[in-house]
Order: C-alpha cells, then structure tokens, then sequence
C-alpha cells in the first residue's frame, strides 16, 4: 500500500509490454531464472511504496497468459500504438487514473530495476512546476561513444537541455574530457503532461534521432533530470540477458 504524501500527488505504475521489438521479438517473455522478464520488472517495481498500483499495458494475448499466469494485473490496449507512451496513455484512460496524479512509464525490459530509481523519479513532483522527469546517470567516455546509450544534457536546475544518441556535450579544446550523463528510460507524467504528449505529432528532432522524449522538448513542454546513482541493465538483445544473469548470480558475464 503506498503512503500518502500530502507534498505530492498520488502516482500510478504502468509497464508497457508489445510482444514485436524489432531487436528481439517476445522480450517481455524472455527467461530470467525461470520466470519471465515482465515478472521481474513488476516485482521490482510494486516495491516502490510511493505507487499506488502497477499495471501491465499489452495487446498480446501471450503476454496477457503469462500475467495471468503469475497473477500480475493487466489490461488489453490496442496493437497500433506507435510508442510505449501511447501504450501508457491509452492504459491511464482505461483505469480512469484522476486528473490530478502522476503516471510512471516503467520499461519492460529493466529486470534489475531498484525500486528507489522509482523514488527518485517521483520525487520532483513535489514541485508543483514539474510536469515530466526522467533520470540520468553518470557515463564514461567509452560509454558515451556508444550510439545504444542516450546521452542526456541538462542545466543546473535539471531542466533538460537535450537528449542524444552522438558524444554529448562535445569537448572542442579537448584539455578537459566532458562529464558525460547516461539517460535512463523511465518516465514519469503528470496527467495532463502526458495526454497533451500523446496528442502531438511527432517532432523532427524526434524523428532523426529516434527518441521520442525529443518530441516534449521540441513543443516546450519542460523535462526534469534528476541524477540516480543507482544502475540497471537495459536489454534490447537477447545477448544482454547474459548480463543480467551474471549481475543476479554474482558471476561475470561471458
């Protein structure tokens, strides 16, 4: 049961899970330890105790068994859904979450997710400005040279500045090696934020980089980054749950 916090609004996890990634098709049913990802996402997830419910958002039957399966709630939403935000929209609509709160867009394919990353994210809404927030984490140069890993750049006030998939900020002088910052895709969404972000087209920064928070940025619609030093392990190929199982069994990956 989440806590109240009169200094914040009440917030709602939902885990948008498609069966067709390009990358690595029926990933949300991947085996993690003979459960599947999606099971490992919304446990760690319901641990957030600032989340009144999580929800899964699919419009796969065989992802809908295995949440019946291990009794994880879920909803049907339609299969033509450009973005996992859309999902998240459609899925806040039909669970007729108020006005007034927080939707959290927690990625399917984050099976080492810590609940306090949740914490973190939620927290800026405390400021009544805020209308989105994401996270970011510090990356080392090799790290930064990898197009998989979005960059993020942001100003003093976690506003952010831009999101990128080249080396940002780009050291001329080359004296000083830029501290460079690792976006982390969850997302966080006050109602109205969300509705109005699921009602625009997509932008053109969007489309050339792929990324669709670009699309908040290009309309004015201000995102806040706030810093986790925590990690997880993102998978988008079937070769990064190597990764995941060695982390879960304290071995090294291969």
């Amino acid at each position: 049961m989440a806590r109240d916090n009169p200094l914040a609004p009440p917030c709602y996890g939902i885990i948008p899970a498609r069966w067709g990634s390009t990358r690595f098709p029926g990933k949300p049913l991947a085996d993690i330890q003979g459960k599947p990802m999606l099971w490992h996402v919304f446990t760690r997830a319901s641990r957030c105790e600032r989340l009144k419910s999580v929800t899964i958002a699919t419009d796969d039957r065989r992802i809908a068994d295995a949440a019946r399966k291990y009794n994880l709630p879920f909803i049907m939403t339609r299969n033509d859904h450009e973005s996992g935000t859309d999902r998240v929209k459609e899925a806040a609509d039909i669970l007729k979450i108020p006005e007034n709160s927080v939707v959290v867009n927690i990625q399917g394919d984050e099976p080492l997710l810590d609940p306090t990353m949740l914490l973190e994210l939620i927290n800026p809404f405390k400021n009544p400005e805020t209308m989105v927030t994401t996270l970011a984490h510090a990356l080392d140069g090799q790290e930064a040279g990898n197009p998989d890993r979005v960059k993020a750049v942001f100003a003093d006030d976690g506003r952010a500045l831009y999101f990128s998939r080249a080396a940002i900020p780009f050291c001329r002088s080359g004296d000083t090696l830029p501290l460079y910052y690792g976006h982390i895709g969850l997302y966080a969404f006050r109602k109205q934020a969300l509705d109005r972000f699921v009602a625009l087209p997509p932008g053109r920064l969007e489309q050339l980089e792929k990324l669709e928070q670009l699309r908040l940025l290009e309309n004015n619609i201000p995102i806040h980054v706030a810093i986790t030093e925590l990690r997880s392990v993102s998978v988008d190929r079937p070769e990064d749950l190597e990764a995941v199982l060695a982390l879960l069994t304290g071995r090294k990956a291969e």
